[in-house]
């Protein structure tokens, strides 16, 4: 693009690693972390029909052995599958496998959970050559260092060649951004 007699370079934002960037023993830490707020356990326990009043009774929950409301585990495993994205499969074509689920230290309303996965395994399709395999074993810790969930991976990855077609950015009606008083 060119602005005003100087070239102008649009950065696409981050889209994620192709199958060609993953290399095993690699570790991805992912970028943020999220506090696990009151209506977050709430509304997610709700909406998946959960019944148990461990997770939004709190005169309930308080005769347990954990004393307070626990984060329903459905939601810590989302989270922690949803913190991977960025890093693991933004470009994935299809999550095939998540196994080995481990629930390791109970999570609470404001607790902060981060994540980190490390690619474990990677192969070509046989019968898809527009992609590969990548296996991942990724875990959620909270800001005490303690792991809460762990599992592993396996995501169907587009090869850098194959999803270079693939781009649903729209085209402005009014045109591309440009500076002030800069002709279009």
């Amino acid at each position: 693009m060119n602005e005003g007699g100087r070239a102008v370079t649009v950065h696409t934002g981050w889209q994620g690693r192709f199958y060609e960037d993953f290399e095993v023993g690699d570790v991805y830490r992912h970028p943020l972390g999220r506090t696990i707020n009151e209506a977050d356990n709430t509304w997610f326990t709700l909406l998946t029909m959960n019944t148990h009043p461990a997770h939004f009774d709190q005169h309930y929950a308080a005769q347990t052995p954990f004393g307070k409301v626990l984060v329903n585990s459905g939601l810590t495993i989302a989270m922690l599958l949803g913190m991977s994205v960025t890093d693991v499969s933004q470009r994935a074509v299809a999550n095939l496998a998540m196994t080995d689920v481990k629930l390791t230290h109970p999570v609470f309303v404001g607790d902060t959970l981060y994540a980190e996965s490390l690619c474990t395994g990677k192969r070509e399709s046989a019968s898809k050559p527009y992609a590969g395999l990548v296996e991942v074993h990724s875990r959620a810790l909270n800001a005490d260092g303690d792991e809460c969930l762990s599992f592993d991976r396996t995501i169907l990855l587009y090869r850098r060649s194959a999803a270079a077609g693939i781009d649903s950015f729209p085209k402005a009606k009014n045109g591309p951004l440009s500076l002030p008083g800069a002709s279009k």
